[in-house]
């Protein structure tokens, strides 16, 4: 880097991640940055990151976007969570919603409360009490921030969309605010001997591009943190196996549910996206225990609607890069390491990576403690993660394939054997205060895995038990007259953010 300001950015590698790049980089810092995205239509992206978790809603906001306008232009369609299918055990289903359920009474969680009554022979579970679950249920949806006057809180949401669209979208977005495009591929990495730090790149045109500070988005190819810049890479595939994928889009869904799906299988798992205008579905899959031509008969045996491809084959070992930054290039998206998309992580890593970089954009040469503080805290996101993942494959009574008895059994981090032997003891989950899952998300998980506590907090013993019984009762009449009033999801979009056909 120049001992001066940092004048010149050049992302390497367009799809998702380098658009989300460039345009938050433009967005926030554009007036004091030129910025150059470079890219090659001749290579692919993987595109199959199509459904988000509620952060995403913050980026959107920074950049200013229009949420129906984007919602049409990506064909995009709400999501109140992820329902789990045969995860905990076969014939086992439970929603990971993005709110909470209940309401809370004097700062204690409000399934404290249903524990209390679970332990002794209340027999409706958790979700009878969500909000979320019982719209989704209905395939209902609206914006809604509190449930009328009452404590409760409204319906949480992210998107569904599709991410080439998405990627379009923004570019649009970026060159509309000055970011330069350039398409090519890069033959040559050119770096300053001294320092080690890139200076340029060449195209296969013998176009030269020149930076101060680089942001390789190139994928799992890594071109300049991994290739040329040699970081190494950790691998996590002992605690998250699965190393394949097959995506194919199907026809759309009769009903326009809310929701994404994430149905187990004998080696993996498959999903299901809801669009407009049409259906996103993958199989995530460990090749040690299925091949691919059985991994593939088994996704297109599993589709709710007729497909409009044939399936198409990814390869990835989870983990991360052992630095997300060096010298003067970071790693975003895939670049920086992987993790499935079991809990729609993969973009909101992209902006979260993006928002702390130009949090702690450097100024000059010198950005030592820049460096190590971004490192570190990209870092524990990773890890925190990571760790909410393994207990989706972990926490099961699923044996009857080798992938889940491996699951099971398998050693998992220190960090997750202390989350799930206080969850056991009492109901608490231990929750880092940075965590991206909320408490609610630890609960939900846990206990929709199979996890049930022994017992609970003792404050949730303030109530008399005819006291709790009503307002359990209260609760769930809340949740009926706030969904009975909501338009169908199909209707809401219809109204205020369909696409053209």
């Amino acid at each position: 880097m120049n001992k001066a300001a940092v004048q010149k950015l050049v992302i390497v590698g367009g799809g998702t991640a380098g658009w989300i790049t460039a345009a938050a980089f433009a967005r926030l810092l554009g007036k004091s940055l030129q910025i150059e995205l470079v890219e090659s239509d001749a290579i692919g992206t993987v595109g199959v990151g199509e459904a988000t978790i509620p952060q995403i809603i913050r980026l959107n906001t920074i950049l200013g976007l229009d949420e129906n306008d984007f919602i049409k232009r990506t064909n995009g369609t709400f999501k109140l969570g992820i329902e789990f299918v045969d995860w905990g055990k076969i014939g086992s289903k439970y929603l990971h919603t993005f709110g909470d359920a209940g309401i809370n009474i004097a700062s204690v969680p409000f399934h404290q409360h249903w524990l209390r009554a679970a332990q002794t022979g209340h027999d409706k579970d958790l979700w009878h009490y969500s909000l979320h679950q019982h719209a989704a249920d209905h395939a209902k949806f609206a914006k809604l921030d509190r449930v009328g006057n009452t404590p409760m809180s409204g319906l949480a949401y992210a998107y569904h969309f599709d991410a080439s669209l998405y990627a379009a979208y923004l570019r649009q977005y970026c060159e509309q605010r000055g970011v330069t495009r350039t398409e090519g591929i890069v033959s040559k990495v050119s770096r300053n001997a001294e320092s080690g730090d890139i200076t340029a790149i060449t195209l296969d045109n013998d176009r030269e591009v020149a930076g101060d500070f680089f942001i390789d988005c190139t994928g799992f190819r890594a071109l300049l943190i991994g290739q040329e810049l040699g970081v190494d890479y950790q691998d996590w595939s002992k605690w998250l196996p699965c190393n394949s994928a097959q995506a194919v889009p199907s026809e759309r869904l009769e009903t326009l549910v809310p929701y994404t799906r994430a149905t187990a299988k004998s080696a993996g798992w498959q999903w299901r996206i809801p669009l407009q205008h049409r259906t996103g579905n993958g199989h995530v899959y460990c090749s040690d225990f299925i091949s691919d031509d059985e991994a593939g008969e088994t996704l297109l045996a599993g589709l709710d609607t007729k497909p409009l491809a044939d399936p198409r084959p990814i390869r990835f070992t989870t983990g991360r890069r052992e630095r997300f930054w060096s010298h003067n290039c970071v790693g975003i998206g895939l670049a920086s390491g992987f993790l499935e998309p079991l809990e729609s992580t993969s973009i909101h890593l992209i902006q979260s990576h993006v928002s702390r970089l130009i949090q702690l954009f450097p100024r000059s040469e010198n950005a030592d403690a820049e460096r190590g503080e971004y490192n570190r805290r990209c870092a524990a996101e990773f890890e925190q993660i990571r760790d909410f993942l393994i207990l989706h494959y972990h926490h099961t009574q699923r044996d009857d394939s080798e992938f889940w008895r491996y699951c099971k059994n398998m050693d998992v981090p220190d960090t997750l054997k202390q989350k799930q032997a206080l969850f056991a003891s009492s109901g608490r989950t231990g929750r880092d205060a940075d965590d991206l899952f909320r408490d609610a998300s630890w609960v939900q998980v846990m206990l929709g895995q199979g996890a049930l506590p022994k017992g609970h907090d003792p404050m949730a013993d303030a109530l008399l038990p005819d006291q709790l019984d009503e307002f359990l009762g209260n609760v769930r009449t809340l949740i009926e007259q706030s969904v009975a009033s909501l338009p169908t999801h199909e209707e809401y979009i219809a109204k205020a953010c369909m696409a053209e056909r």
